[in-house]
């Protein structure tokens, strides 16, 4: 009994505290789920996510319009490329990447939507406190909703409006701080030879790795 009261006066504590924007840990991997409301898209994919260097990777599988993909890049934003890996043949295609760098956390300008519980606050263990946020999108005229954990700043899940896809929800889960392997964050040595062709398609921003697979 005397545990319960416990709990529930630090739950009370910590949803008496006003959230504030925050920064993620720099150095993330899991895993996510990527979705859009037109049901054009659905993906899984590992990442492994570096934000001292700036660098991204994803090693995805999914469906896109009905069509199965595999898909694997790493993005290089200080370098402005990403390269298109295929670890099964041992060939790569490098292609220009100019997109903006945006670090995992909440922005400063970002307005505080609530704080909720997920699961249950009946017994420890049973819930994850987390806070979730809306703000603008100013190059694609449209708004974000990101949740994140109260305690570490983790990413939960961030939904934002495309013109063409309606709203796009990423759900992360398995969450590790830290990246076990660093180097695969590296271009594999058989793609040091690669080179940009002229005229390659340069992608738009991060949502073209999941929505070009025509």
């Amino acid at each position: 009994m005397r545990f319960l009261v416990l709990l529930a006066c630090l739950l009370a504590t910590c949803l008496a505290h006003k959230p504030h924007p925050c920064a993620s840990p720099p150095l993330l991997s899991g895993g996510l789920t990527v979705s859009t409301q037109n049901e054009k898209l659905w993906t899984y994919a590992k990442y492994l996510y570096d934000g001292i260097g700036h660098r991204v990777r994803i090693m995805e599988l999914g469906a896109y319009e009905n069509k199965s993909f595999t898909y694997d890049a790493l993005l290089l934003y200080r370098e402005a490329v990403m390269y298109e890996i295929h670890e099964h043949n041992h060939t790569c295609i490098k292609k220009p990447f100019k997109a903006e760098f945006h670090p995992v956390g909440i922005p400063k300008d970002a307005s505080l939507l609530g704080q909720v519980v997920l699961g249950s606050s009946s017994g420890p263990g049973q819930g994850l406190l987390v806070n979730s946020w809306m703000g603008d999108i100013p190059e694609q005229s449209g708004k974000y909703i990101a949740t994140v954990t109260e305690f570490g700043c983790i990413p939960v899940s961030l939904a934002y409006q495309t013109k063409d896809y309606g709203w796009m929800v990423t759900s992360y889960f398995n969450n590790v701080i830290g990246i076990e392997d660093p180097d695969r964050l590296n271009p594999p040595s058989f793609c040091q030879d690669a080179e940009i062709k002229d005229g390659q398609e340069e992608p738009v921003d991060f949502l073209s790795l999941f929505l070009n697979k025509n």
